[in-house]
This record gives structure tokens, C-alpha cells and sequence, in this order.
């Protein structure tokens, strides 16, 4: 049934044009909406589910630049058996800890916390990059399944990688090649550091012959480019230029902190997109991003720590403003470059029918011209009253319709009592 948003007032994301109408939401992947001022131009009224949007703004949906679903049961677990007192002792002692001990249930269980979070703060489509070396074969399928019932779009990758053996590479590999034969996806890798030039070259075999992009972690520490430099004798925007990743449209670089001017010229003039993920960066201590000389294919990420976009693109303002001094209109850019990305590469299920409904009753008018401040300084996912997802409603007065959220979250917390007891023993 196609849903009918009446009384709206519909902002459209790129040109930012307010349009007072009633809005018809198609329903399917890529589908279309149509507004309508005079609802007796409707053949029934009836055939619709109705929305009344009375006092509220309807725009495109929001998507997750960069995530890591698999972190899902991260929060409040247990200190590391090591305080880590750098970023690859952080990587060690909690992430890779923590990934070792995923399986099925938790994999599972993880996709759909994320899921129900991104969708409540306003996201239909999420890009993300998972690691679960115990399970690995059907790990994206199990992914895509759950983000499939809470109602979500998505673009999923295995983060292949040598650090847990050759064999675990191997079976990374091959997972991906059985996913991208059925599925749209990215090669994902972790970072140069953990990637040998052996798994490097089958993994850009595996992007050429799928028509993909590599989906990876760059320069997020200067261990990347160290290792880079100690053991290929080049940084790493090098290495991968010369494999030939940084020539596909498709190709996601996250992170980008640790760039030298001609790794930022490189980046400039290749098709690729990078990934800011400003609060991770501030978590893990390992510097600020900017965007000086990269040009504008600069996309937002979450990188696991949340799921609220709008979150993200504030924390890129405020921290830039001394480090990356960028306006309210970058800030909005950098959010909304997603869409762009998926459409030009065409990505589907990031269409027109994919739709937030903000619950938005600001002091001041909000009109064209000062959309950016109250982008910034207002609107937050508090906000996201509804939320359609390829013309189906799976948010409706901040509950979910898809899925039971409170039984899915009781399992989770069960869940992640049995994985942190799991990481104890590592």
C-alpha cells in the first residue's frame, strides 16, 4: 500500500526548495514520490496509508557513510585484559578481541540493534564494514537478512585481512566472491598494515572482476603509514593507488588522518570517496581530519560508535572549527555526499521513497536560506518522528513497525553477556 504524507512540509535535500503539499510515496526499491496539492486529483484516498505531517518537515532519509555494525555490543562491556596505550594496542585488546568471539547469533543480533538505531535516528541505508573471523562464510548474508526485516538498504563488505592467518584470509576472500556473486557489496579490507601485498592483489582482482569498489581503513594512525613505509618502502595512498584501488568510483577510503600533500593530491584527483568519522578519531586518540586539498568527495561515517548521522555531522563541524574550519554548508554537503556516491555508482535502494519525518517546532523560522543553521544548530534525531524506507513506513511515532524492538534488544543483552564471558578467556 502506498503511503500518503499529508499536510507536509517537504524540504528537498539538494536545492533546499520548501514546498507545502501532501506527499504520495511509491512503494519498492528506487521507486519515485509524487506531490500533490489538491488530494481529490487521487483516484481513492482510501488505497493510501495515511501520515498526517501537519507542523512537520518531510526530506530524503538519511545513510551510514561507514559503519561497523559488529560493535553493537561494545557498550558497558568490560575493560580490556590490557590497558591499551596505543592504537594498535586498541585494536588488539578490544576490537580484535571482541570480533574473535563473534558467531551467528551475535553477528546476527548486532545487524539488527544497528539496524532499529539507524532507522530511529532517521537512516535507510547503511554502508558497513564487518569483521567476525570465528564466522566468517555467510557472516554478510546473515548481515543483509537482518537489515532486510527491520526495513533497511544496504552495502555490505567482509573486512579481509591477514592478521588472524593466511587461512582466515583466504576464507575472507572467498566469502566476499560467493557474496558479490548474489548480493551488491563492496572488497573490503582493514587497513595496509594488516593486508600483505599476496591478499592485496587477489582482493583488487576480486573488485576489477566484480566491477567493486575496496572498502578500507587509511592512515587512521601513523602505525599504518609506518608499517607502510618500513615494509613496501611507500606510504600507503601509494600502495593502494598502484594496486589500482583508488581508481574505482566505488572504492571507499575511512579515515584519511595521516596524509602527506602528495597522497592528498593523489586522493584529489581520483574518483574514490573518503570517510570522515570524527568521534571515533576523538575515541581513539589518533588525531583530526582534515580536508584540506582532498576536493569534495568527502562522505560522514559513524565508524560503530553510534548510529545517529545528524550526530556526526555536528561533531565534524564543532571539532573542525579548529582543525578542519569548514561552514554549516560543507558540514551538510559531507552528510548528504552519501546519496551521491550510491546513485552515481548505482547502488539501489537509496531512492526518492526513502523519507524522514522530523518532528521539528524551532523558535525561529526555517526557510531556504538559514536551513544549515538550524541543520546545525537545531534538528537532531530527537526530532525523527517517522521514517519511510523504499515507500514503507518502519518508523511511526519513534517506534518501530517491523520488528519487536524490545524483545530484539532482550536477546541482544543476553547476547552480549555470553560474548563478553567469551572475551574473558582470550
Amino acid at each position: 500500500m502506498p503511503v500518503l504524507l499529508r499536510n507536509a512540509t517537504y524540504v528537498d535535500w539538494e536545492s533546499l526548495e520548501f514546498f507545502h503539499t501532501n506527499i504520495v510515496v511509491d512503494e519498492g526499491i528506487n521507486k519515485s514520490i509524487h506531490l500533490v496539492d489538491d488530494l481529490k486529483t487521487l483516484s481513492s484516498i482510501a488505497d493510501y496509508q495515511q501520515i498526517d505531517c501537519h507542523g512537520k518537515l518531510v526530506t530524503k532519509a538519511f545513510a551510514v557513510g561507514h559503519h561497523h555494525a559488529y560493535s553493537a555490543m561494545a557498550r558497558g562491556m568490560p575493560a580490556p585484559r590490557k590497558q591499551p596505550e596505543n592504537f594498535y594496542e586498541i585494536l588488539k585488546y578490544v576490537w580484535w578481541t571482541l570480533d574473535k568471539c563473534l558467531d551467528r547469533d551475535t553477528v546476527e543480533l548486532s545487524a539488527l540493534v544497528t539496524a532499529i538505531s539507524c532507522a530511529k535516528a532517521g537512516s535507510t541505508f547503511i554502508i558497513d564494514h564487518h569483521a567476525s573471523p570465528s564466522f566468517i562464510h555467510w557472516s554478510l548474508e546473515v548481515m543483509a537478512k537482518a537489515f532486510e526485516r527491520v526495513g533497511l538498504s544496504h552495502l555490505l563488505c567482509y573486512e579481509i585481512t591477514d592478521r588472524d592467518g593466511m587461512d582466515k584470509a583466504r576464507q575472507g576472500l572467498t566469502a566476499t566472491e560467493e557474496y558479490l556473486k548474489t548480493h551488491q557489496g563492496l572488497v573490503g579490507l582493514h587497513a595496509s598494515f594488516t593486508v600483505g601485498d599476496e591478499t592485496l592483489k587477489q582482493a583488487t582482482d576480486l573488485m576489477q572482476r566484480f566491477n567493486s569498489g575496496i572498502h578500507v581503513h587509511v592512515a587512521e594512525d601513523m602505525h599504518d603509514q609506518n608499517h607502510c613505509q618500513s615494509t613496501y618502502k611507500k606510504r600507503v595512498i601509494h600502495r593502494f593507488s598502484e594496486a589500482g584501488i583508488t581508481n574505482s568510483a566505488k572504492t571507499i577510503l575511512v579515515h584519511c588522518l595521516h596524509l602527506d600533500d602528495e597522497e592528498r593530491r593523489i586522493l584529489h584527483s581520483s574518483p574514490c570517496r573518503i570517510v570522515q568519522n570524527t568521534e571515533s578519531n576523538l575515541n581513539n586518540n589518533v588525531g583530526f581530519f582534515s580536508g584540506k586539498s582532498l576536493g569534495n568527495n568527502i562522505m560522514l561515517g559513524t565508524d560503530g560508535m553510534h548510529s545517529d548521522m545528524l550526530q556526526s555531522a555536528k561533531a565534524a563541524y564543532f571539532v573542525g572549527q579548529r582543525f578542519d574550519p569548514i561552514s554549516p554548508a560543507t558540514a551538510y554537503r559531507r552528510f548528504r555526499n552519501v546519496h551521491h556516491y550510491l546513485a552515481d555508482n548505482g547502488f539501489r535502494g537509496d531512492g526518492a521513497n526513502n523519507l524522514v519525518v522530523l518532528n521539528y517546532n524551532p523558535p525561529t523560522e526555517i526557510n531556504r536560506d538559514n536551513f544549515y543553521g538550524h541543520f546545525i544548530f537545531g534538528i537532531n534525531a530527537s526530532h525523527v518522528q517517522h521514517v519511510i524506507s523504499n515507500g514503507k513506513a518502519i518508523v511511526l511515532d519513534q517506534k518501530m513497525t517491523t520488528v519487536d524492538e524490545d524483545e530484539i534488544m532482550s536477546q541482544s543483552r543476553e547476547q552480549a553477556k555470553r560474548l563478553w564471558n567469551l572475551m574473558k578467556r582470550l
